[in-house]
């Protein structure tokens, strides 16, 4: 019996990876860590092994990784924390005995300029380090990213942006998710890294065409200079650190830093990504 463990479980990409598992792994061998007790109950009453764990308190990720197989770290999402968080987490799955790590880094974590790859590199660099077998999944953007603004965009006509033409090769939350479980659940990934991304590259300004066209209504796509782009985030009260985040991976996506041709994402999953009209 192997019995798998997925961090995270009760965030967005998460709470597909656990469901997608549970397709092909019985609950009972599924573990999940969460420090929510509302989703820890949640996902007892569900049949599946729900365990505390913080990754700010290395103590109890030793008690969750515990009896462990296979473990799915995902990334934190406290921007700034991440890498020592992370490192925690290894260092407890280390002592646990976990036998093999999944991680969600970024695409091209090596070398991307954006400022989000620092801590994934990190993370990567302390995998190595471990000694524990490991693949590393670079995931590019979540379509989701950019449609969380879609109602603004609609009531606006207006989708603001700093990517310039650059192209997001962008693919769903289920697509990643599913992406983890074939790592997570089959042979021979470790040592293996791999870029993932949608099949299909959209520019913003492709995006804004793609929802005229799916919804009725015209939105245009507005490139700004990515200070300008962060001030404007901050005005609509996004915190400091998310909007410089944000504005920093828009202005590196416009150098092609969240592009990828390589299918590899359709390759684990075994059919084509999620397109962006499927998902408007």
């Amino acid at each position: 019996m192997t019995k798998y463990l997925v961090t995270g479980a009760s965030g967005q990409l998460g709470r597909k990876v656990v469901a997608e598992l549970a397709k092909s792994v019985p609950a009972a061998d599924i573990a999940v860590m969460a420090r929510s007790e509302a989703a820890l109950n949640e996902f007892k009453e569900q049949g599946f092994d729900a365990r505390y764990g913080d990754y700010d308190k290395p103590e109890t990720m030793f008690e969750a990784f515990e009896g462990v197989d296979r473990l799915l770290l995902i990334s934190g999402s406290e921007v700034g924390k991440r890498s020592e968080q992370h490192l925690h987490a290894i260092n407890a799955a280390k002592q646990a005995g976990v036998k093999f790590i999944a991680y969600t880094s970024i695409l091209q974590a090596n070398k991307s300029p954006m400022g989000l790859a620092v801590e994934h590199l990190a993370t990567e660099k302390n995998l190595e380090e471990s000694g524990i077998p490991y693949a590393l999944l670079r995931n590019g953007w979540y379509l989701e990213n950019i449609t969380a603004t879609l109602d603004q965009d609609l009531s606006m006509g207006k989708h603001f942006g700093a990517a310039g033409e650059g192209k997001f090769a962008a693919a769903s939350r289920q697509d990643f998710a599913e992406a983890a479980v074939a790592v997570l659940t089959g042979a021979g990934h470790e040592g293996h890294i791999y870029e993932l991304a949608g099949d299909e590259g959209f520019t913003l300004a492709d995006y804004a065409a793609a929802v005229t066209e799916a919804k009725g209504t015209e939105v245009t796509y507005i490139d700004m200079p990515e200070e300008d782009f962060k001030a404007a985030l901050l005005g609509a009260g996004l915190p400091e650190g998310l909007a410089a985040m944000l504005a920093d991976s828009d202005a590196k996506a416009a150098d092609g830093w969240l592009f990828d041709d390589s299918k590899t994402l359709s390759s684990l999953i075994g059919r084509p990504t999620t397109k962006l009209a499927e998902m408007l």
